[in-house]
């Protein structure tokens, strides 16, 4: 476990050594389609959503901006978002990390895709709160997380990273805590790339 701790240092220089490698390798085929939808469904015509770990952009940026909302996107890796803003040079782009994002802004819908999951149990457990925080009333959640508590590890590039999770009840539990109701669970969605995701209203 402190091995794996140790890894979860590392992720934003991983991310920001192999973002070309990475954007290339990343898959453009909407295998999320059906969890945007549902996303996009609970928000307002043309809300706010905000981007966390938003990456190069596709396909997740590039649905969003499609789908008319008004989009702004949050990476911790600067070539990251050096690739996306090229891409949409008028869309709203800042470096940030969500363990520490401070912003005045509040939005419909807050999104972190296939990001979350690379914070410890306990930077999670935080960060929560805080995303929270980021919601209008009646905003919605959405996040990539493990199909139960623990480490394990992904791959970015080649590259090992860091992922963790905590249970879907302590998720529930703190959800609920900070005003937000769980409305979808999956895990390991077999249409969806054995992704595990959740989604939380904040009424």
């Amino acid at each position: 476990m402190d091995e794996l701790n140790g890894l979860s240092d590392q992720t934003r220089d991983i991310y920001e050594a192999n973002a070309s490698a990475y954007d290339k390798a990343r898959s453009s085929t909407l295998l999320e389609a059906r969890w945007l939808t549902r996303f996009g469904d609970a928000l307002p015509k043309g809300g706010s959503v905000l981007d966390l770990g938003c990456g190069a952009g596709e396909p997740i940026a590039a649905w969003l901006i499609g789908e008319g909302f008004a989009y702004t996107g949050v990476d911790f890796s600067p070539a990251m978002l050096e690739i996306a803003s090229a891409r949409w040079p008028d869309q709203e782009w800042e470096l940030g990390d969500m363990r520490s994002l401070k912003m005045e802004k509040r939005f419909d819908g807050v999104i972190a895709w296939n990001s979350f999951f690379h914070l410890t149990e306990n930077e999670q457990r935080e960060t929560l709160p805080r995303l929270a925080a980021l919601l209008n009333q009646g905003g919605t959640l959405m996040t990539t997380v493990g199909p139960h508590a623990g480490q394990t590890t992904g791959t970015v590039a080649g590259s090992t990273v860091f992922h963790a999770s905590l249970s879907p009840a302590e998720y529930a539990q703190t959800l609920e805590a900070n005003g937000l109701r769980l409305t979808a669970y999956l895990a390991e969605d077999p249409d969806c790339g054995r992704h595990s995701v959740l989604m939380a209203r904040k009424d």
